[in-house]
């Protein structure tokens, strides 16, 4: 295989978890760092929309966070992050994508959103928060004893949303989710993939 190209930001949680993904399964993967301000041209004849992150790989053009994550679990997948197929894994993916996400914006940038106080979008994101609680009731990764696809691909948001308010979220009533964003934000692959390039 040739070597893949992933236009990233370090910082996007999309772009995280793309990386993520990329790194357990093995794929060799050149990252190119990109300035928000200053999209390369490159990238923008890959994907017009300049959102990131785009992987280029044989040809290939993947545009979307979670495809590329399926892409490179399909190289290799030596844990089963993939669970075997369970459909729980893009359920509770599609929830973060398509509402949690929709809260955190607001609760991240509250100013931009006046109708309403932070507190009130970050009461809206916690429906989220306590779903997640209740799943690490009995093991210590959302849907497995070990870490999945669910996981690498929620929590970048989940670490946007606490770092809004650290002091907050410290106190909030959700022990087994700080301990479970705490394990993962210490392991050797989260560290590895947000070095500064």
């Amino acid at each position: 295989m040739s070597e893949a190209l992933l236009y990233s930001f370090r910082r996007c949680p999309y772009a995280m978890r793309a990386r993520l993904a990329l790194r357990y399964s093995g794929v060799p993967v050149e990252i190119v760092e990109v300035s928000l301000k200053a999209k390369p041209a490159d990238m923008l004849a890959l994907s017009p929309k300049g959102t990131v992150p785009v992987l280029s790989v044989e040809g290939r053009v993947i545009e979307e966070s979670l495809e590329i994550m399926q892409w490179a679990l399909a190289q290799h997948d030596p844990h089963d992050w993939l669970l075997q197929g369970d459909p729980w894994v893009l359920a509770l993916i599609a929830e973060n994508d398509q509402v949690f996400k929709h809260h955190l914006n607001r609760y991240k940038y509250a100013e931009r959103y006046p109708e309403q106080p932070m507190e009130h979008y970050r009461a809206e994101g916690e429906a989220f928060l306590r779903r997640l609680e209740d799943l690490l009731a009995d093991r210590e990764y959302l849907l497995a004893g070990h870490m999945s696809l669910a996981d690498a691909a929620v929590v970048p948001f989940v670490r946007q949303f606490a770092h809004v308010d650290r002091e907050w979220f410290a106190g909030a009533p959700y022990p087994r989710l700080q301990a479970w964003l705490q394990r993962i934000l210490e392991s050797p692959l989260f560290i590895a993939v947000m070095a500064k390039p």
